[in-house]
């Protein structure tokens, strides 16, 4: 018999894994972010695609042993139950449908509450976010979440800060991420952390994913939801915006050129929006300047001119009081190689 091995078999037993991760799964949850971030553990985890459990080493668990139903319809068996869950680094929590959030189970608030306190940093995907608020986790601190579910959790969470335009967001020991196939993302990110470059983005391969994309890529255009929001004068301001981000004019040239009034203009962006037309204006062209910071060599006046600012000071100042600190310092605490002449 051929031997097809390639190389000595390696004892999951006898190795201590690099990370350890504990799968909560939602009532109804989405399946794409879990099949995603598990698969790509999965492929880190051994040498070639045996997938064993030898680098990494992963479990479900839930409240009881019963089936979980994703919104697809796949049902999941929990491997263990949270009295008899094991020591994890990380525990995931993948989110489901918020029509189904009141079929959790109580004692999975009070599980992730205990680990959390243990030392597990938690994890949420896709409206993962809002099981880790319920779980008093996210008060006061920022939190990545799919712009249609920006209201639900401010409305929900007061005290959570929503992050509608990063792929994930880590803040200290919580990290939260949208979803869908920005949960690869999250999944190599952390391996490449706990087990190495090599190792973490050997699932990037695998899965056939052409790049890495950092917490920083935006994944979809600010305020995009406002495109199809059902009031026609704001559909067209935003288009209108979006059409001049390097070359803003003012809110009554912009009204005049829809075809209302300023005062209309301005009630329609308070209703949909719950902002002016000038700070929705001013927020995606400080969204476009973050993503320019982050994914281009632009000096921080380029990338002001280029964003519709009159000058380097004053894109300074709202960029600050935006993301908390100047363009020049946010850039070089995320791109620490780069070296500007700004």
């Amino acid at each position: 018999m051929m031997n097809l091995s390639t190389g000595p078999a390696i004892d999951g037993d006898l190795i201590d894994p690099d990370v350890r991760i504990g799968f909560v799964l939602a009532p109804q949850f989405t399946l794409l972010p879990f099949a995603g971030f598990i698969d790509a553990v999965r492929h880190s985890a051994d040498e070639g695609d045996r997938s064993r459990q030898v680098f990494c080493h992963w479990e479900c668990l839930a409240a009881t042993r019963d089936p979980i139903s994703a919104s697809c319809g796949v049902e999941v068996l929990p491997w263990r139950v949270f009295e008899d869950a094991g020591d994890y680094d990380l525990i995931v929590v993948v989110g489901g449908l918020l029509s189904a959030f009141s079929q959790h189970h109580p004692a999975t608030f009070e599980f992730l509450a205990a680990e959390h306190r243990r030392g597990a940093t938690i994890v949420g995907l896709c409206t993962g976010s809002f099981v880790m608020a319920e779980a008093g986790l996210l008060d006061g601190r920022r939190c990545a979440v799919h712009i249609h579910h920006r209201q639900q959790l401010i409305d929900r969470y007061p005290e959570v800060l929503p992050v509608v335009n990063e792929m994930y967001v880590q803040d200290d020991d919580l990290i939260t991420c949208p979803g869908g196939t920005a949960a690869i993302d999250l999944a190599v990110e952390i391996l490449v952390q706990r087990c190495g470059r090599s190792r973490g983005m050997k699932g990037m391969t695998a899965l056939v994913v052409d790049e890495h994309r950092g917490s920083h890529f935006v994944a979809r255009m600010p305020f995009q939801d406002l495109e199809d929001c059902g009031d026609w004068r704001v559909q067209a301001a935003i288009g209108l915006m979006r059409k001049n981000i390097g070359a803003p004019f003012s809110i009554g040239a912009l009204s005049a050129r829809i075809g209302t009034t300023v005062r209309q203009l301005d009630r329609a962006f308070q209703t949909k929006a719950r902002k002016s037309p000038q700070s929705v204006w001013r927020e995606m062209r400080l969204a476009q300047a973050k993503w320019r910071l982050m994914n281009s060599n632009k000096t921080i006046t380029q990338i002001a001119h280029e964003c519709g600012f009159a000058d380097s000071s004053h894109f300074s100042r709202w960029f600050r009081r935006e993301f908390g600190e100047p363009p020049q310092a946010y850039r070089r605490a995320r791109r620490p190689a780069f070296r500007s002449s700004d």
